[in-house]
């Protein structure tokens, strides 16, 4: 709608309609887009430009060789991507189709969701996701607020309050709300799900309007659903790809793991090698050619064109020829090949019964297979702790009012705790305790008429339920319950509670100061029933601490110590009174700040530390956060297997340092170094950094992996802990314009350290700190877990994300996600183990059995005066990795066990060292067994022929027999060099080995043993019938196969007797324990 007459200038502006997109391709651009996606690959660009190289000039291949197994590669590749595009198409559809209730001419109207429009006013009913980004017009709540669950968007599943506009919050009709005249200002759309800013004008019977402010708290986000509210009224402001929620959708930077930085690079090497053959044939062709009667034979010669053609043009197209010939050498089908492994592989880890968990009902779940073998490579883990490491089920414990301790329902102190006045020296402040912990929260009561099937009138103070998007706070309103101060609603801006007395009492709401993570604390003004105005305050110790005036400080910090030393959660309350003329300047400054469009946030803060100040302490709090079930555990296994574990969180230091002794990150012999701004304080950040350094140096060489898997109780470690103002001043550029020195001389600390705890952490310094070490000079791989909205920075730094039990449907920014963190233990050792065991051993035959297959051809060219004769068979050459030796390997890398899972739970220290099944020691290792095995059936085959009459009538054989020959050994012993290298057989392996080499033998008998009428030759005709019929051959076949296989076989008993690895001994160690048994 227009505004009213008389308001500003006025522009138009063009809003997008409601649909979502997640899709990545349409019906018309699939093909086009796709096929340019994937010849972005330089692997299939290269097979692309071979192939054209095939139909442009003669090559001694038919261009099918190479366009058949491209084809097949781009095809399961396209079927794999338009799959999963269908798959999104279908869940947009199903989300923009889905009805909607508006507002039309007093009306409600049902209409799709993707109809709505930017002013359109919408009802939203309970348990309904809303769909577009509304401001928060009127609730069936008398108070005019809502709850809502954010788990899509942020991953935390608390309740949130939010508030409707002042001015129409008691519009409850259709007609009160379609009367609505109103005009509203915000910024442009962003992403961030936690701010907004925005101003409505009301306008009454045409008179000026009421500005009001819109914030955070008034705005109900697409995605969120709306929870124990029967209906809301909501204007249409961020609508389809313009929502918080879809503007979040940006793809991540795509993650690349180790694997395939190995494969590209392994990749450039063969290309050389192909160019480097290519280009040695082509110059012996030509030093061959330079005598007349070979260049000429009688039997061949050259036409008029053919001599007068350019000898550059000649050798070039030469060149070409010889690519073509050897192009075999780069693997085509290993990309479609690993795909497939990542992707059907990815499906033992959601299938794991062991990660599933009974309480939630849920179990892994993997958002991206592209990074499963970089589970087994991780080396440094960095958790956040509350409710990754700890349950997030927090349960009051006690409080301390003026030095004197109070516990529900005990005995300290001298006093008796449960309901009772209290000694008339403490009343005041015990009172205003208790009523600062009822009041200053944002916690609301569950409206149900029927709670566990008890009616609300037969309620009793300790059946009621509180709902906050905080634990802290629940607890806290439950524990003061407990001792005698109930809350009971917050009803038209009055907040009403029940003292021991059972009496009500009654404060009106006048101002809210929100928490935030960098003032750590919240404050409400209230006003009680006699006129006094209160400001209450609660916060974390290091920033209520300096803003008091007065109170028994010393007593109230020193219990407040005690109790993060025990690992409690503490918070810290104040209060002042204000006389009418502070709270009037108080209210004008945050009116003011509130309904600024530009920097409101930066105002706000300013306002609140104007009013936050001079406070008189009253006490402190401490509420308990228990670990999570083998947390312990799982941190020892992951040290124990060389892996570093970091903690990241925002608590105080001594609540971190008693849960990191707890769960076994520091141990008791740990010497603990500190890395804080109280000791920055003493001295300065350069002494601090280089007296730590000193000290971790005394033991040379830094804490490797290896030495830190071989970690004993008896074994100086060192434990660092560093807070976010110390990490900051690292960080923080020096005058001389770098801060490279302080961060190295930081990062060689931490590399002797053999556990760090990072305390008081904003979620950008967690982000930082993986940033660090993952660029770091060794450039670990890194991996981080969490459980909500503040952690996902740090999750999209690290190599590996995952998110814990808050972010099931959040965790669209994490690679993984499991239920809770014990799972971590089996996930990195056991699963991601096997993945990268599995997918190396997959890189690197995938190169032997190329080297195996194309070598023999290179030797052949000696031998046929470098005519770029083929030695094998055109369908020999198209089936060889698409059929004959693709689907063992495929098998082998989704079900190979070298070791038990029970094992590898066991023995944590076989976890395998970075990248080392594919460091170049073992690739070159391959490729020389491939070109041994290559001699081996080339020349084994060359001189069988060359010394003995074959067949028994005395024919000899011909080119193509001396091919196929030289190709069915190179299958049979690529296969079992496969079937050597297996040591988990079930019937599956046994089907795929064994039934690949008889469909190769039939193949070949058929092939063979038909003329096929739409081949223009019948060179194959027969020929492997003869070769069969042949005793030699039969004898060549068994004496060349065991020959190739044999350097492997005892290399392989030579290092397992000399030099047997970790994994060889236990395997040694469980075969002779169950020969015993």
């Amino acid at each position: 709608r227009e505004p009213p007459p008389g308001t500003e200038a006025y522009i138009p502006q063009r809003f997008p309609d409601n649909r979502i997109v997640s899709s990545k391709y349409t019906f018309w651009n699939f093909i086009p887009k796709n096929l340019f996606e994937q010849f972005r690959r330089i692997a299939n660009f290269y097979f692309l430009i071979i192939f054209l190289v095939q139909l442009i000039i003669d090559t001694p291949t038919s261009p099918v060789t190479s366009g058949l197994p491209l084809l097949f590669v781009i095809t399961v590749t396209a079927i794999k991507q338009g799959y999963e595009d269908w798959l999104r198409h279908k869940a947009d559809n199903a989300m923009n189709q889905c009805p909607v209730h508006f507002i039309q001419h007093g009306k409600l109207v049902r209409k799709q969701s993707r109809k709505l429009r930017v002013g359109d006013i919408v009802m939203v009913k309970e348990d309904e996701t809303f769909p577009c980004d509304l401001i928060f017009l009127s609730s069936s709540r008398g108070d005019g607020t809502c709850f809502v669950t954010t788990a899509s968007l942020d991953g935390e599943s608390s309740h949130k309050t939010h508030y409707a506009v002042q001015d129409t919050k008691a519009f409850h009709s259709e007609q009160e709300i379609d009367a609505l005249h109103a005009t509203i200002e915000c910024e442009q759309p962003q992403p961030d799900l936690y701010k907004f800013v925005g101003r409505i004008n009301v306008y009454h019977d045409r008179n000026e309007p009421t500005a009001r402010p819109l914030g955070s708290e008034n705005l109900l986000l697409r995605g969120a659903t709306l929870k124990n509210t029967e209906k809301i009224f909501g204007v249409a402001i961020y609508t389809g790809m313009e929502t918080k929620m879809a503007l979040n959708y940006q793809s991540k930077s795509q993650k690349r793991s180790a694997v395939e930085k190995s494969m590209n690079v392994f990749l450039i090497v063969y290309l050389c090698i192909l160019i480097s053959k290519a280009l040695i044939n082509t110059v012996l062709k030509y030093v061959w050619q330079s005598e007349p009667f070979r260049d000429e034979p009688w039997y061949n010669q050259k036409t008029e064109p053919e001599r007068k053609r350019n000898q550059f043009l000649q050798a070039f197209t030469d060149f070409l020829a010889f690519m073509v010939l050897f192009n075999y050498i780069i693997p085509v089908s290993m990309y479609v090949t690993v795909e497939m492994q990542k992707f059907l592989g990815s499906y033992f880890l959601t299938w794991d019964e062991e990660m599933f968990d009974e309480d939630t009902g849920e179990g892994p779940l993997v958002n991206t297979s592209d990074l499963n073998e970089e589970l087994g490579q991780i080396e440094y883990v960095f958790t956040d702790k509350t409710g990754t490491l700890t349950e997030n089920n927090m349960e009051f414990v006690e409080c301390c009012i003026e030095g004197h301790v109070y516990i529900p329902h005990v005995i300290c102190n001298g006093i008796g705790l449960g309901p009772f006045k209290g000694q008339v020296t403490y009343y005041t402040r015990e009172e205003l305790f208790f009523r600062a912990l009822c009041l200053c929260h944002t916690v609301q009561v569950k409206d149900d008429d029927n709670v566990d099937g008890l009616k609300k009138s037969q309620l009793s103070r300790r059946s009621r339920i509180y709902i906050s998007s905080s634990p802290d706070e629940v607890a806290l309103v439950e524990g003061i319950q407990r001792l005698g101060y109930t809350y009971l609603c917050l009803k038209d801006n009055y907040m009403e509670i029940l003292n021991r007395e059972n009496n009500r009492e009654k404060f009106e709401l006048l101002e809210v100061l929100s928490f935030d993570s960098v003032r750590r604390r919240m404050s409400v003004i209230v006003k009680s029933s006699t006129g006094d105005i209160f400001l209450f305050c609660k916060g974390a110790d290091s920033s209520i601490f300096p803003r008091v005036k007065e109170g028994k400080i010393d007593q109230i910090r020193s219990r407040v110590e005690r109790n993060a030393v025990e690992g409690l959660r503490t918070l810290c309350v104040a209060y002042k009174k204000l006389t009418a003329e502070e709270y009037s300047n108080a209210q004008k400054m945050l009116q003011n700040a509130k309904l600024a469009l530009q920097d409101r946030e930066k105002k706000l803060a300013e306002v609140y530390e104007k009013i936050e100040r001079d406070f008189i302490l009253l006490g402190a709090t401490a509420v308990e956060d228990r670990l999570q079930e083998k947390a312990a555990d799982t941190i020892e296994a992951l040290q124990k297997a060389g892996i570093k574990v970091w903690v990241l969180t925002g608590d105080k230091m001594e609540t971190a340092a008693a849960t990191c002794y707890a769960c076994k990150l520091f141990r008791r012999n740990t010497q603990i170094l500190e890395l804080t701004t109280k000791k920055i304080e003493e001295q300065s950040l350069h002494d601090v950094l280089f007296d730590l350094s000193k000290t971790v140096l005394r033991h040379s060489g830094s804490l490797t992996r290896d030495s830190l898997s071989g970690l004993s109780t008896d074994m100086q470690d060192y434990g660092l802990i560093i807070d976010g103002a110390a990490l900051s001043l690292i960080m923080k550029p020096r005058q001389d314009g770098s801060s490279g020195n302080y961060r190295e001389l930081f990062l060689e600390i931490c590399r002797n350290c053999s556990a760090v705890l990072c305390c008081r952490m904003a979620p950008l310094q967690k982000a930082q700190i993986v940033k660090l070490i993952k660029l770091s000079k060794e450039h670990p791989i890194t991996l981080a877990i969490g459980d909500g909205a503040n952690d996902v920075s740090m999750i999209l730094e690290a190599h590996v994300g995952i998110i814990g039990k808050e972010g099931r449907q959040a965790a669209r920014n994490s690679d993984y996600a499991i239920p809770k963190f014990k799972h971590l233990k089996k996930m990195l050792l056991v699963h991601g183990h096997f993945y990268y065991v599995r997918i190396s051993e997959l890189v690197q035959y995938f190169f032997y059995k190329n080297v195996c297959f194309i070598f023999p051809q290179f030797l052949y060219q000696f031998f046929c005066g470098f005519s770029q004769q083929p030695l094998y068979d055109t369908a020999y050459l198209t089936l060889y990795n698409i059929s004959f030796t693709s689907l063992p390997i495929l098998l082998y890398s989704l079900m190979e066990q070298h070791v038990s899972a029970d094992t590898l739970k066991r023995e944590p220290s076989l976890d395998v060292a970075k990248n080392a099944l594919l460091r170049w020691r073992a690739f070159i290792y391959w490729t020389f067994l491939g070109v041994f095995d290559a001699v081996v059936f080339f020349f084994g085959a060359y001189f069988l022929f060359d010394n003995t009459i074959v067949t028994s009538n005395g024919q000899m054989f011909g080119n193509w027999t001396f091919g196929t020959l030289v190709f069915t050994v190179l299958v049979f012993t690529v296969t079992l060099k496969l079937a050597l290298d297996t040591h988990y057989w079930t019937w599956i392996n046994h089907f795929m080995i064994w039934g690949s080499l008889l469909f190769y033998i039939v193949f070949s008998l058929l092939w063979g043993g038909i003329i096929w009428p739409f081949l223009n030759y019948q060179r194959m005709y027969y020929v492997f019938m003869q070769m069969l019929s042949s005793g030699p051959a039969w004898l060549g076949i068994i004496l060349l196969i065991t020959v190739s296989l044999l350097p492997d076989v005892l290399k392989k008993v030579l290092c397992r007797q000399l030099w047997p690895t970790a994994t060889e001994r236990i395997q040694v160690k469980i075969f002779f324990c169950v020969i015993s048994f």
